[in-house]
Protein backbone atom coordinates (compact mmCIF):
# COMPACT_ATOMS: atom_id res chain seq x y z
CA UNK A 1 0.00 0.00 0.00
CA UNK A 2 2.06 2.93 -1.27
CA UNK A 3 -0.41 5.02 -3.24
CA UNK A 4 -2.78 7.38 -1.41
CA UNK A 5 -6.23 7.92 -2.94
CA UNK A 6 -8.69 10.56 -1.69
CA UNK A 7 -11.98 8.97 -0.75
CA UNK A 8 -13.98 10.94 -3.34
CA UNK A 9 -11.71 9.62 -6.10
CA UNK A 10 -12.00 5.99 -5.00
CA UNK A 11 -15.23 5.58 -6.96
CA UNK A 12 -13.10 5.66 -10.12
CA UNK A 13 -11.16 2.57 -9.04
CA UNK A 14 -12.20 -0.95 -10.07
CA UNK A 15 -14.74 -2.45 -7.67
CA UNK A 16 -12.18 -4.88 -6.25
CA UNK A 17 -9.95 -1.96 -5.13
CA UNK A 18 -12.56 0.34 -3.57
CA UNK A 19 -12.86 1.17 0.16
CA UNK A 20 -16.12 -0.73 0.65
CA UNK A 21 -14.47 -3.84 -0.82
CA UNK A 22 -11.64 -3.52 1.68
CA UNK A 23 -14.21 -3.30 4.47
CA UNK A 24 -15.81 -6.51 3.21
CA UNK A 25 -12.45 -8.30 2.99
CA UNK A 26 -11.62 -7.37 6.58
CA UNK A 27 -15.14 -8.31 7.68
CA UNK A 28 -14.50 -11.78 6.26
CA UNK A 29 -10.96 -12.16 7.63
CA UNK A 30 -11.62 -11.26 11.27
CA UNK A 31 -14.29 -13.86 12.18
CA UNK A 32 -12.37 -16.67 10.48
CA UNK A 33 -9.92 -16.40 13.38
CA UNK A 34 -12.01 -14.99 16.20
CA UNK A 35 -15.19 -17.01 15.66
CA UNK A 36 -13.26 -20.27 15.23
CA UNK A 37 -11.34 -19.52 18.41
CA UNK A 38 -14.63 -18.84 20.20
CA UNK A 39 -16.33 -21.98 18.89
CA UNK A 40 -13.56 -24.26 20.14
CA UNK A 41 -12.66 -22.33 23.27
CA UNK A 42 -14.95 -23.87 25.88
CA UNK A 43 -14.20 -27.43 24.84
CA UNK A 44 -10.48 -26.66 24.47
CA UNK A 45 -10.04 -25.17 27.94
CA UNK A 46 -12.19 -27.80 29.68
CA UNK A 47 -10.58 -30.80 27.95
CA UNK A 48 -6.99 -29.56 27.83
CA UNK A 49 -6.61 -27.31 30.88
CA UNK A 50 -9.52 -28.50 33.10
CA UNK A 51 -11.03 -25.01 33.46
CA UNK A 52 -13.90 -24.33 35.85
CA UNK A 53 -16.22 -21.29 36.04
CA UNK A 54 -13.63 -19.20 37.90
CA UNK A 55 -10.92 -20.01 35.35
CA UNK A 56 -13.10 -19.11 32.37
CA UNK A 57 -14.03 -15.85 34.08
CA UNK A 58 -10.35 -15.05 34.60
CA UNK A 59 -9.55 -15.84 30.96
CA UNK A 60 -12.23 -13.50 29.67
CA UNK A 61 -11.12 -10.76 32.05
CA UNK A 62 -7.59 -11.09 30.62
CA UNK A 63 -9.07 -11.12 27.11
CA UNK A 64 -10.88 -7.83 27.69
CA UNK A 65 -7.96 -5.85 29.13
CA UNK A 66 -6.75 -4.73 25.65
CA UNK A 67 -10.28 -3.54 24.94
CA UNK A 68 -10.09 -1.35 28.01
CA UNK A 69 -6.88 0.16 26.63
CA UNK A 70 -8.25 0.60 23.10
CA UNK A 71 -7.86 4.32 23.70
CA UNK A 72 -4.19 3.68 22.87
CA UNK A 73 -5.24 3.64 19.22
CA UNK A 74 -5.37 7.43 19.40
CA UNK A 75 -1.64 7.56 20.13
CA UNK A 76 -0.81 5.04 17.42
CA UNK A 77 -2.66 6.84 14.62
CA UNK A 78 -0.39 9.84 15.16
CA UNK A 79 2.34 7.74 13.53
CA UNK A 80 0.41 5.09 11.56
CA UNK A 81 -2.56 5.42 9.25
CA UNK A 82 -5.75 3.82 10.56
CA UNK A 83 -5.95 1.54 7.55
CA UNK A 84 -2.42 0.22 8.17
CA UNK A 85 -3.03 -0.19 11.90
CA UNK A 86 -6.20 -2.14 11.20
CA UNK A 87 -4.41 -4.63 8.94
CA UNK A 88 -1.46 -5.04 11.32
CA UNK A 89 -3.88 -5.71 14.18
CA UNK A 90 -5.77 -8.21 12.05
CA UNK A 91 -2.49 -10.00 11.28
CA UNK A 92 -1.67 -10.23 15.00
CA UNK A 93 -5.06 -11.82 15.62
CA UNK A 94 -4.38 -14.37 12.88
CA UNK A 95 -0.94 -15.30 14.21
CA UNK A 96 -2.13 -15.66 17.81
CA UNK A 97 -5.09 -17.80 16.75
CA UNK A 98 -2.87 -20.04 14.63
CA UNK A 99 -0.62 -20.96 17.58
CA UNK A 100 -3.27 -21.18 20.30
CA UNK A 101 -3.05 -24.96 20.69
CA UNK A 102 0.71 -24.76 21.21
CA UNK A 103 0.15 -23.46 24.75
CA UNK A 104 -2.13 -25.99 26.52
CA UNK A 105 -1.79 -24.67 30.08
CA UNK A 106 -3.50 -21.97 32.11
CA UNK A 107 -0.54 -19.60 31.82
CA UNK A 108 -0.02 -20.32 28.13
CA UNK A 109 -3.69 -19.91 27.26
CA UNK A 110 -3.87 -16.62 29.15
CA UNK A 111 -0.74 -15.30 27.39
CA UNK A 112 -1.80 -16.19 23.86
CA UNK A 113 -5.31 -14.91 24.61
CA UNK A 114 -3.84 -11.55 25.58
CA UNK A 115 -1.96 -11.31 22.27
CA UNK A 116 -4.94 -12.29 20.14
CA UNK A 117 -7.08 -9.86 22.11
CA UNK A 118 -4.73 -6.96 21.36
CA UNK A 119 -5.11 -7.74 17.67
CA UNK A 120 -8.88 -8.16 17.87
CA UNK A 121 -9.67 -5.06 19.92
CA UNK A 122 -7.35 -2.71 18.09
CA UNK A 123 -8.67 -3.99 14.78
CA UNK A 124 -12.28 -3.54 15.90
CA UNK A 125 -11.62 0.00 17.12
CA UNK A 126 -10.05 1.03 13.82
CA UNK A 127 -12.60 -0.87 11.76
CA UNK A 128 -15.53 0.90 13.39
CA UNK A 129 -13.85 4.24 12.78
CA UNK A 130 -13.18 3.46 9.11
CA UNK A 131 -16.75 2.24 8.56
CA UNK A 132 -18.23 5.46 9.89
CA UNK A 133 -15.76 7.62 7.93
CA UNK A 134 -16.03 5.76 4.63
CA UNK A 135 -19.77 4.96 4.48
CA UNK A 136 -22.31 7.69 3.61
CA UNK A 137 -24.87 8.31 6.35
CA UNK A 138 -27.86 7.53 4.14
CA UNK A 139 -26.45 4.10 3.24
CA UNK A 140 -24.55 3.19 6.42
CA UNK A 141 -27.24 0.99 8.09
CA UNK A 142 -27.79 -1.10 4.96
CA UNK A 143 -24.06 -1.54 4.23
CA UNK A 144 -23.28 -2.34 7.88
CA UNK A 145 -25.93 -5.05 7.71
CA UNK A 146 -24.32 -6.47 4.58
CA UNK A 147 -20.89 -6.40 6.24
CA UNK A 148 -22.27 -8.42 9.14
CA UNK A 149 -23.82 -10.90 6.71
CA UNK A 150 -20.51 -11.25 4.84
CA UNK A 151 -18.65 -12.05 8.05
CA UNK A 152 -21.31 -14.59 8.98
CA UNK A 153 -21.11 -16.23 5.56
CA UNK A 154 -17.32 -16.60 5.72
CA UNK A 155 -17.48 -18.04 9.20
CA UNK A 156 -20.23 -20.42 8.14
CA UNK A 157 -17.87 -21.98 5.60
CA UNK A 158 -15.30 -22.60 8.34
CA UNK A 159 -17.92 -24.10 10.66
CA UNK A 160 -19.30 -26.37 7.95
CA UNK A 161 -15.79 -27.73 7.49
CA UNK A 162 -15.41 -28.29 11.25
CA UNK A 163 -18.81 -29.96 11.54
CA UNK A 164 -18.19 -32.23 8.54
CA UNK A 165 -14.64 -33.25 9.37
CA UNK A 166 -14.05 -32.97 13.15
CA UNK A 167 -15.16 -36.53 13.98
CA UNK A 168 -14.87 -38.28 10.63
CA UNK A 169 -11.30 -37.09 9.97
CA UNK A 170 -10.18 -36.93 13.59
CA UNK A 171 -9.25 -33.25 13.52
CA UNK A 172 -7.48 -31.76 16.50
CA UNK A 173 -7.40 -28.26 17.95
CA UNK A 174 -3.95 -27.50 16.55
CA UNK A 175 -4.91 -28.14 12.93
CA UNK A 176 -8.12 -26.11 13.10
CA UNK A 177 -6.48 -23.15 14.83
CA UNK A 178 -3.60 -23.17 12.33
CA UNK A 179 -5.98 -23.26 9.37
CA UNK A 180 -8.24 -20.46 10.60
CA UNK A 181 -5.43 -18.13 11.68
CA UNK A 182 -3.47 -18.85 8.51
CA UNK A 183 -6.43 -18.00 6.29
CA UNK A 184 -6.81 -14.66 8.06
CA UNK A 185 -3.14 -13.92 7.38
CA UNK A 186 -3.54 -14.72 3.68
CA UNK A 187 -6.46 -12.28 3.39
CA UNK A 188 -4.45 -9.58 5.18
CA UNK A 189 -1.61 -10.10 2.71
CA UNK A 190 -4.04 -9.70 -0.20
CA UNK A 191 -5.40 -6.47 1.32
CA UNK A 192 -1.89 -5.07 1.70
CA UNK A 193 -1.04 -5.77 -1.94
CA UNK A 194 -4.37 -4.99 -3.62
CA UNK A 195 -5.60 -1.77 -2.03
CA UNK A 196 -4.16 1.76 -1.95
CA UNK A 197 -4.33 3.87 1.18
CA UNK A 198 -7.58 5.81 1.30
CA UNK A 199 -7.65 9.39 2.53
CA UNK A 200 -10.92 10.47 4.20
CA UNK A 201 -11.95 14.11 3.63
CA UNK A 202 -12.11 15.01 7.33
CA UNK A 203 -8.82 14.80 9.30
CA UNK A 204 -9.31 13.01 12.60
CA UNK A 205 -8.44 14.56 15.94
CA UNK A 206 -5.42 12.67 17.28
CA UNK A 207 -5.98 13.11 20.99
CA UNK A 208 -8.41 11.72 23.54
CA UNK A 209 -11.65 13.65 23.67
CA UNK A 210 -14.74 13.40 25.87
CA UNK A 211 -17.65 15.46 24.60
CA UNK A 212 -20.45 16.30 27.01
CA UNK A 213 -22.96 16.00 24.19
CA UNK A 214 -21.99 12.34 23.59
CA UNK A 215 -22.87 11.31 27.17
CA UNK A 216 -25.78 9.07 26.18
CA UNK A 217 -23.66 7.26 23.61
CA UNK A 218 -20.99 6.64 26.25
CA UNK A 219 -23.54 5.21 28.71
CA UNK A 220 -25.10 2.96 26.08
CA UNK A 221 -21.63 1.66 25.21
CA UNK A 222 -20.87 0.93 28.85
CA UNK A 223 -24.10 -1.01 29.36
CA UNK A 224 -23.65 -2.83 26.07
CA UNK A 225 -20.18 -4.01 27.08
CA UNK A 226 -21.29 -5.20 30.51
CA UNK A 227 -24.30 -7.06 29.16
CA UNK A 228 -22.43 -8.60 26.24
CA UNK A 229 -19.76 -10.04 28.52
CA UNK A 230 -22.29 -12.18 30.33
CA UNK A 231 -23.45 -13.74 27.08
CA UNK A 232 -19.98 -14.20 25.60
CA UNK A 233 -18.50 -15.70 28.76
CA UNK A 234 -21.30 -17.73 30.28
CA UNK A 235 -23.94 -18.62 27.67
CA UNK A 236 -21.59 -20.85 25.68
CA UNK A 237 -19.94 -22.16 28.84
CA UNK A 238 -23.39 -23.22 30.06
CA UNK A 239 -23.99 -25.28 26.92
CA UNK A 240 -20.79 -27.28 27.56
CA UNK A 241 -20.83 -27.48 31.36
CA UNK A 242 -24.54 -28.12 31.96
CA UNK A 243 -25.59 -29.95 28.79
CA UNK A 244 -22.30 -31.59 27.79
CA UNK A 245 -22.09 -30.17 24.27
CA UNK A 246 -19.14 -31.49 22.26
CA UNK A 247 -17.10 -29.48 19.71
CA UNK A 248 -19.22 -30.43 16.71
CA UNK A 249 -22.43 -29.66 18.64
CA UNK A 250 -21.20 -26.22 19.75
CA UNK A 251 -20.08 -25.55 16.19
CA UNK A 252 -23.51 -26.64 14.92
CA UNK A 253 -25.13 -24.09 17.22
CA UNK A 254 -22.79 -21.42 15.89
CA UNK A 255 -23.71 -22.45 12.35
CA UNK A 256 -27.39 -21.89 13.04
CA UNK A 257 -26.52 -18.44 14.37
CA UNK A 258 -24.55 -17.65 11.25
CA UNK A 259 -27.26 -18.73 8.82
CA UNK A 260 -29.83 -16.64 10.66
CA UNK A 261 -27.50 -13.62 10.85
CA UNK A 262 -26.78 -13.87 7.13
CA UNK A 263 -30.50 -13.49 6.56
CA UNK A 264 -31.46 -10.97 9.24
CA UNK A 265 -28.42 -8.63 9.34
CA UNK A 266 -29.24 -6.94 6.00
CA UNK A 267 -32.90 -6.82 7.05
CA UNK A 268 -31.92 -5.21 10.35
CA UNK A 269 -29.96 -2.62 8.39
CA UNK A 270 -33.14 -1.66 6.55
CA UNK A 271 -35.08 -1.74 9.84
CA UNK A 272 -32.71 0.82 11.37
CA UNK A 273 -33.00 3.01 8.27
CA UNK A 274 -36.81 2.73 8.34
CA UNK A 275 -37.65 2.93 12.06
CA UNK A 276 -34.62 4.74 13.47
CA UNK A 277 -32.11 3.94 16.19
CA UNK A 278 -34.43 4.64 19.13
CA UNK A 279 -37.10 2.09 18.24
CA UNK A 280 -34.58 -0.49 17.07
CA UNK A 281 -32.56 -0.39 20.28
CA UNK A 282 -35.72 -0.48 22.42
CA UNK A 283 -36.80 -3.64 20.60
CA UNK A 284 -33.37 -5.19 21.17
CA UNK A 285 -33.31 -4.46 24.89
CA UNK A 286 -36.84 -5.74 25.55
CA UNK A 287 -35.92 -8.95 23.75
CA UNK A 288 -32.72 -9.33 25.78
CA UNK A 289 -34.58 -8.91 29.08
CA UNK A 290 -36.84 -11.82 28.14
CA UNK A 291 -33.95 -14.00 26.93
CA UNK A 292 -31.78 -13.50 30.03
CA UNK A 293 -34.67 -14.16 32.42
CA UNK A 294 -35.35 -17.37 30.53
CA UNK A 295 -31.68 -18.34 30.89
CA UNK A 296 -32.10 -18.02 34.64
CA UNK A 297 -35.18 -20.24 34.45
CA UNK A 298 -33.08 -23.00 32.89
CA UNK A 299 -31.19 -23.34 36.17
CA UNK A 300 -34.01 -22.64 38.59
CA UNK A 301 -36.79 -24.64 36.92
CA UNK A 302 -34.78 -27.29 35.09
CA UNK A 303 -35.80 -26.26 31.57
CA UNK A 304 -34.09 -28.37 28.95
CA UNK A 305 -31.43 -28.20 26.28
CA UNK A 306 -33.84 -27.38 23.43
CA UNK A 307 -34.96 -24.14 25.07
CA UNK A 308 -31.37 -23.28 25.97
CA UNK A 309 -30.33 -23.72 22.34
CA UNK A 310 -33.22 -21.60 21.05
CA UNK A 311 -32.42 -18.84 23.54
CA UNK A 312 -28.76 -18.94 22.53
CA UNK A 313 -29.66 -18.41 18.89
CA UNK A 314 -32.12 -15.60 19.65
CA UNK A 315 -29.61 -13.90 21.96
CA UNK A 316 -26.92 -14.02 19.28
CA UNK A 317 -29.35 -12.69 16.67
CA UNK A 318 -29.92 -9.54 18.72
CA UNK A 319 -26.24 -8.67 18.36
CA UNK A 320 -26.91 -7.68 14.75
CA UNK A 321 -29.05 -4.81 16.03
CA UNK A 322 -25.94 -3.25 17.58
CA UNK A 323 -25.39 -1.51 14.24
CA UNK A 324 -28.05 0.95 15.40
CA UNK A 325 -25.67 2.20 18.09
CA UNK A 326 -23.00 2.82 15.44
CA UNK A 327 -25.32 4.79 13.18
CA UNK A 328 -26.66 6.77 16.16
CA UNK A 329 -23.14 8.00 16.82
CA UNK A 330 -22.47 8.62 13.13
CA UNK A 331 -25.49 10.94 13.02
CA UNK A 332 -24.54 13.00 16.09
CA UNK A 333 -20.74 13.11 15.64
CA UNK A 334 -18.60 15.91 14.31
CA UNK A 335 -16.67 14.44 11.33
CA UNK A 336 -13.27 14.80 13.00
CA UNK A 337 -14.43 13.13 16.21
CA UNK A 338 -15.05 9.68 14.76
CA UNK A 339 -11.61 8.05 15.25
CA UNK A 340 -10.86 9.35 18.78
CA UNK A 341 -14.42 8.75 19.96
CA UNK A 342 -14.40 5.21 18.54
CA UNK A 343 -11.32 4.50 20.66
CA UNK A 344 -12.75 6.15 23.77
CA UNK A 345 -16.10 4.37 23.30
CA UNK A 346 -14.36 1.01 22.89
CA UNK A 347 -12.54 1.62 26.17
CA UNK A 348 -15.80 2.59 27.88
CA UNK A 349 -17.44 -0.53 26.41
CA UNK A 350 -14.76 -2.61 28.14
CA UNK A 351 -14.70 -1.00 31.59
CA UNK A 352 -17.03 -3.64 33.03
CA UNK A 353 -15.34 -6.35 30.96
CA UNK A 354 -12.14 -6.01 32.97
CA UNK A 355 -13.70 -6.97 36.30
CA UNK A 356 -17.14 -8.42 35.53
CA UNK A 357 -16.19 -11.87 34.12
CA UNK A 358 -13.90 -12.82 36.99
CA UNK A 359 -16.36 -11.60 39.64
CA UNK A 360 -19.31 -13.30 37.99
CA UNK A 361 -17.18 -16.42 37.61
CA UNK A 362 -17.30 -16.77 41.39
CA UNK A 363 -21.02 -15.95 41.45
CA UNK A 364 -21.47 -18.68 38.82
CA UNK A 365 -20.08 -21.22 41.28
CA UNK A 366 -22.82 -20.23 43.74
CA UNK A 367 -25.82 -19.49 41.47
CA UNK A 368 -25.54 -19.55 37.66
CA UNK A 369 -29.13 -18.33 37.34
CA UNK A 370 -28.31 -15.16 39.28
CA UNK A 371 -25.69 -14.26 36.66
CA UNK A 372 -28.36 -14.15 33.96
CA UNK A 373 -30.83 -12.22 36.11
CA UNK A 374 -28.14 -9.57 36.55
CA UNK A 375 -27.80 -9.45 32.76
CA UNK A 376 -31.56 -8.91 32.45
CA UNK A 377 -31.30 -5.98 34.87
CA UNK A 378 -28.54 -4.49 32.72
CA UNK A 379 -30.71 -4.84 29.62
CA UNK A 380 -33.46 -3.02 31.52
CA UNK A 381 -31.08 -0.16 32.25
CA UNK A 382 -30.17 0.01 28.57
CA UNK A 383 -33.87 0.18 27.68
CA UNK A 384 -34.30 3.24 29.89
CA UNK A 385 -31.31 4.89 28.23
CA UNK A 386 -32.65 4.11 24.74
CA UNK A 387 -35.80 6.08 25.56
CA UNK A 388 -33.59 9.18 25.66
CA UNK A 389 -32.55 8.88 21.99
CA UNK A 390 -34.46 11.39 19.83
CA UNK A 391 -36.38 10.24 16.77
CA UNK A 392 -34.01 12.15 14.46
CA UNK A 393 -30.58 12.39 16.14
CA UNK A 394 -28.12 14.94 14.75
CA UNK A 395 -25.51 17.38 16.06
CA UNK A 396 -27.34 19.60 18.54
CA UNK A 397 -30.09 17.00 18.98
CA UNK A 398 -28.15 14.14 20.55
CA UNK A 399 -30.75 13.31 23.25
CA UNK A 400 -34.35 14.20 24.02
CA UNK A 401 -32.94 16.66 26.58
CA UNK A 402 -30.50 18.36 24.18
CA UNK A 403 -32.73 21.35 23.49
CA UNK A 404 -32.96 22.04 27.25
CA UNK A 405 -29.19 22.01 27.81
CA UNK A 406 -26.68 24.77 26.95
CA UNK A 407 -24.65 24.10 23.82
CA UNK A 408 -21.15 22.72 24.22
CA UNK A 409 -18.48 25.29 23.35
CA UNK A 410 -16.97 24.77 19.90
CA UNK A 411 -13.44 23.42 19.71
Amino acid sequence: MTRTVPLHEARNLPLWRRPVTLLFMMAIAMPLSFATWSALLNNFVIEVADFDGADIGLLHTIREIPGFFAVGVIALIIFVREQVLGLVSLALLGVATAVTAWFPSLGGILTITMLSSIGFHYYETVNQSLQLQWLPKDRAPQVLGLLMAAGSAATLVAYVVIMATWQSFGLDYNLVYLASGGTTLLIVLYCVLAFPQFEAPNPQIKKMILRRRYWLYYLLQFMSGARRQIFVVFAGFMMVERFGFEVHEVTGLFMINLVINMAVAPIFGHVVARFGERRTLMFEYVGLIIVFLAYGGIYWFGWGVLLASILYVIDHMFFALALALKTYFQKIAAPGDIAPTAAVAFTINHIAAVFLPVLLGYLWLISPGAVFVLAAAMAGGSLLLALMIPRHPEPGNETVFARLMPAEPAE
